[in-house]
């Protein structure tokens, strides 16, 4: 049996207590850990005491109002994923951008029921904006007001504005499918990790193509994308929750497009 929905002040809350965690570490030394090192593995995954310390604040804020949900996060271990709500939790998504001073990370607070994405919010403290949503509608509220969010109906990959967060992020066959959709689109910029999937929902960009990901870095996003009018898939037109290759799209015909050209 379903509790009575999740209150969206109760996303704010979290995102609140998250932010008093990481919002003073942000543009000040930090101590960085790599965690592929940790693994003994090659590259760089980095993570600060601002990423840790977010989470647990969040988890602690969970376990006290919803102790029968369950948490998937990205820095401690996961409770209860059998339960009917699980909260998918990324305290700082973009810690290359955190650790670098550039405002383009964010905390992302997924809620899934029974399996599926229901609702979700993207919080970027700095810059005090908060995308919301829970698959019927969107909403925005920042330095710019408060506005419902519309994606836009871009109609041709020839006039779409187009995010990746880096096209290091592809392997050899995918990259050369991206290539190939960004030298057809009108425009593409890099570097967005979470804010090119909100300014699909904002109307600003038309699509995100992406690889590599994990549930935590795309629960949020789903419901925020959805309740604009947009669309969110893995490249193969499958569910998107659980990460991978992921293509998010302002409206469904563009989104088609898009899949045939990754096919």
């Amino acid at each position: 049996m379903h509790t009575k929905p999740v209150p969206k002040e109760f996303f704010h809350a979290l995102a609140s207590v998250a932010s008093e965690a990481a919002l003073p570490r942000f543009r000040i030394p930090l101590s960085i850990d790599n965690k592929l090192a940790e693994n003994r593995q090659g590259g760089f995954d980095p993570v600060t005491e601002g990423d840790r310390e977010a989470e647990a604040a969040m988890r602690a804020l969970i376990e006290k109002t919803y102790p029968e949900h369950g948490i998937l996060g990205e820095e401690a271990d996961n409770v209860r994923l059998e339960a009917d709500h699980v909260w998918v939790l990324d305290p700082i998504d973009g810690t290359r951008s955190f650790i670098s001073g550039i405002p383009l990370w964010a905390t992302l607070i997924g809620l899934k029921r029974d399996g599926v994405p229901v609702a979700g919010l993207m919080a970027q403290p700095f810059i005090g904006e908060w995308f919301f949503g829970d698959c019927r509608s969107a909403t925005y509220s920042g330095p710019g007001g408060n506005r419902i969010l519309k994606s836009r109906d871009c109609r041709q990959v020839s006039d779409a504005l187009l995010c990746t967060t880096t096209p290091s992020l592809f392997d050899e066959g995918e990259r050369a499918r991206y290539d190939r959709i960004e030298q057809e689109a009108r425009l593409a910029r890099y570097g967005t990790d979470s804010y090119g999937y909100c300014m699909v929902a904002a109307g600003h960009i038309d699509a995100v193509i992406e690889s590599g990901l994990h549930a935590y870095d795309i629960v949020a996003l789903i419901p925020i994308i959805e309740g604009a009018g947009g669309v969110v898939t893995t490249w193969t037109g499958g569910p998107a929750k659980d990460g991978g290759q992921i293509l998010a799209s302002g409206n469904a015909h563009l989104h088609d497009l898009l899949l045939t050209r990754l096919a």
